[in-house]
């Protein structure tokens, strides 16, 4: 995919594929080997011309009054998505976020392989979480250089610490080589323009809840 076309892609579009995907998987354990566009759009509440418009940014296009192959659809959302590759990552601050996102599984199935997690806490070194133990954030770079000798460079970090620890957290991930940076800290990071990253706003998508929350109680109210 060229530069040009990756940065137009619309964010809600691809934010949408996942939610795609699990619900194909989920056709396919079924038995089902097709599957047409109005199905989806009926099963998510969505326009069929829009679920439409979501798949083309992957390749793939459905056949007219049959709709897509439900294993070729598969194949084209992950194949979009990055999803068929394992990606190597480390993961920095290992506390409670940290731990969360080591022991969930699902990470896995999307190709995202945790080798090992980093923290500046004495009492957490040694400690292994689902598998993978934590190191002392000073050795980032020794464990980074391991795994490049042995043909698996370290291509993403996971950032889970506070927001004053982020900034350094993130320079030393670029040092070693990192291109992608997964942020869970709350604040705004700076790096270089070839390297890629995500902010995972918590807090703004808790916001959003509390907000239709509360405005579903005043419609209560009202009624």
């Amino acid at each position: 995919m060229k530069a040009s076309r990756a940065r137009n892609l619309p964010t809600p579009s691809v934010q949408r594929l996942p939610v795609y995907l699990r619900f194909l998987k989920e056709a396919r354990r079924r038995g089902d080997d097709v599957v047409s566009c109005t199905r989806i759009a009926e099963e998510f509440g969505q326009l069929s011309v829009q679920v439409r418009k979501d798949l083309a940014i992957t390749g793939v296009s459905g056949r007219p009054k049959v709709g897509y192959r439900v294993d070729e659809l598969i194949e084209a959302i992950e194949r979009f998505l990055g999803w068929d590759v394992k990606t190597t990552a480390f993961l920095v601050g290992a506390g409670n976020l940290g731990t969360a996102i080591l022991n969930y599984e699902g990470f896995a199935e999307h190709g995202l392989d945790v080798v090992a997690a980093f923290d500046a806490n004495p009492a957490l070194f040694g400690k292994e979480i689902n598998g993978r133990l934590v190191y002392p954030l000073d050795e980032i770079a020794d464990r980074a250089a391991e795994l490049r000798r042995q043909g698996r460079p370290v291509e993403m970090g996971v950032v889970t610490v506070p927001a004053r620890a982020a900034q350094p957290v993130a320079d030393r991930l670029v040092e070693i080589g990192v291109r992608a940076i997964w942020n869970y800290a709350p604040v705004r990071l700076d790096l270089p323009s070839d390297v890629v990253y995500e902010d995972v706003k918590l807090s703004a998508s808790f916001a959003v809840l509390t907000n239709r929350l509360r405005r579903r109680d005043l419609e209560i109210v009202a009624d």
